[in-house]
């Protein structure tokens, strides 16, 4: 049995890593050129809707960050459903998804994310308002999403069950592989902890706080969430800090090669700016995840009788995942010059720290990935 016990392992492994290339190869079908533009106009729409509601109720949106106490009926507090909506959606795309943008697209990738990123905030605004306003409420139980404004705001029944249906295979076969594949990766690369090791753990971990049902998960979330982004917004800072002769070049590089004609390395005029626009766009999606419905089922928990309110709270997680965590993954590997280095992923931001500041560095990024993809696996839960 023991002689076994490496075979085993190594089957578990294998089975992994075929599971995350077929799950990595659905995403690019997926996010395809339709799907992309389908959400950016979507976002563009809802903006000039709403009267660019992201600018005109910035002051509400801020004044959302301060718990606050509780008017209604629900789960969890508003702070908390905030902070379970921002756990869920700051993953380790905010680190992996962004470095892989910026290697592959460009730098110009960068700022086609920050595009996506503002006008993402009115899809979020809308879904969280409409996760609160069409919701199930019970003496025992609590349903809230899009299945729910789909039924009850459209009439779309059959389109509710179907999402409901996806929702549900999604959250037991994307996030359960991509965020600990993303962990794995940089504690391998840096600290030789085989993945399956880092699999098991996390498993564990997840369930801990998972069994415990909504209120546990939105307990842990409130103390999870705002610590890891303090902790990586500080060590980004330290790297950029250090690296600060090259900021104003690299944001003249990320605004010229955002609109370059030419590719990164040859081929037809105009390869350049699609190759840029489509891993921006794609992954700003993949980080802050609007237009995905998941942040109504966050959101519809709250005690509030204010819809609204959580939706000036959605503006500010999209505001977090693609101006600050998104943004300091980008920037580290740009200044740094590691995005030419072959890296990607979690290791290319990782070295980046670790130029900066050795061993510390990489340490920072590893305990801020797990702590990005630990979140997001009980925020899904």
């Amino acid at each position: 049995m023991t002689s076994a016990f490496p075979s085993i392992l190594a089957s578990i492994a294998a089975f992994g890593e075929a599971a995350a290339w077929v799950v990595f190869k659905a995403s690019d079908a997926a996010f395809g050129p339709w799907t992309v533009l389908l959400l950016f106009g979507t976002g563009l729409f809802l903006t000039v809707r709403y009267r660019f509601v992201q600018v005109r109720h910035l002051k509400d949106a801020l004044g959302s960050l301060r718990p606050r106490g509780e008017d209604g009926e629900g789960a969890l507090t508003p702070f908390q459903s905030f902070m379970t909506a921002l756990a869920a959606s700051v993953g380790t795309g905010n680190i992996a998804g962004v470095a892989t943008a910026i290697v592959s697209g460009g730098p110009g990738a960068l700022f086609w994310l920050w595009c996506y990123g503002f006008f993402a905030t009115a899809i979020k605004f809308t879904e969280a308002v409409l996760g609160v306003r069409y919701r199930s409420l019970g003496t025992a139980y609590l349903s809230a999403g899009p299945m729910h404004y789909l039924r009850d705001g459209l009439g779309l029944r059959r389109l509710g069950w179907i999402y409901a249906l996806i929702a549900g295979v999604a959250a037991l076969t994307t996030t359960p592989i991509t965020q600990p594949n993303s962990i794995a990766i940089g504690f391998e690369s840096h600290f030789g902890v085989p993945t399956v090791v880092s699999g098991i753990v996390l498993a564990v971990l997840a369930w801990l706080v998972i069994i415990g049902g909504i209120r546990s998960i939105g307990r842990a979330a409130a103390r999870i969430a705002p610590a890891m982004v303090a902790l990586y917004l500080l060590g980004g800072l330290l790297v950029i800090a250090t690296h600060a002769g090259e900021v104003s070049g690299v944001l003249a590089l990320v605004v010229r090669e955002a609109f370059s004609l030419e590719a990164g390395v040859g081929g037809a005029a105009g390869v350049g700016i699609m190759t840029a626009m489509r891993y921006g766009l794609a992954r700003g999606i993949y980080a802050n995840e609007a237009g995905y419905g998941t942040a109504a089922v966050a959101y519809g928990t709250a005690k509030t009788r204010r819809p609204v309110q959580q939706g000036y709270a959605a503006v500010m997680e999209v505001f977090v995942v693609s101006f600050v965590t998104s943004t300091i993954s980008a920037l580290t590997i740009l200044v740094t010059g590691v995005w030419r280095s072959g890296l990607t992923s979690t290791a290319a931001v990782a070295e980046a720290f670790d130029k900066t500041v050795p061993v510390a560095g990489g340490w920072v990024v590893a305990l801020s990935a797990l702590l990005f993809g630990y979140s997001t696996l009980i925020g899904w839960g």
